[in-house]
């Protein structure tokens, strides 16, 4: 039985049409509701907000260097330390109002308890601001051999 025809002697072939009337019926609907809804997304308040002329003085923190050598050895800046008197400056340090950010460098072959010790001192001491320091040209040197 052949659709769109009565006729049973005519040969029946595919129906190629697409019906795209639905389709621009959707289309249509969506328009509308975007065109309605449209103003809603762009409603604002106007506000005469006043300017500042002065920009906010922003006191940079000071950073201290804690170096660890292959032997564990401490320095604070450039000066040797010992862990009394690592805790003493750390101390020193937390108190200051802006509190420095301390820049951990240890040797590659410095035992991993001896950095964690120092991590721990910070901490307890209440400074937050801790970075680890690394010299990429050197790794790129010991990478290339």
């Amino acid at each position: 039985m052949a659709f769109g025809s009565f006729n049973p002697s005519r040969q029946q072939s595919m129906m190629s049409d697409i019906n795209v009337t639905p389709m621009v019926d959707v289309m249509l609907v969506l328009l509308v509701i975007f065109i309605i809804t449209a103003p809603m997304f762009t409603h604002a308040v106007k506000l005469d907000l006043p300017r500042a002329q002065a920009a906010a003085a922003q006191q940079q923190p000071d950073t201290v260097t804690i170096a660890i050598d292959a032997a564990g050895v401490l320095h604070w800046g450039e000066q040797q330390v010992d862990a009394a008197g690592l805790d003493a400056r750390l101390l020193q340090a937390a108190r200051q109002a802006p509190q420095p950010e301390l820049q951990l460098r240890a040797d590659k072959n410095t035992r991993y308890e001896v950095v964690a010790q120092v991590m721990a001192a910070a901490q307890s001491r209440g400074l937050s601001k801790l970075g680890f320091v690394t010299d990429p040209k050197k790794e790129k040197q010991h990478g290339q051999r």
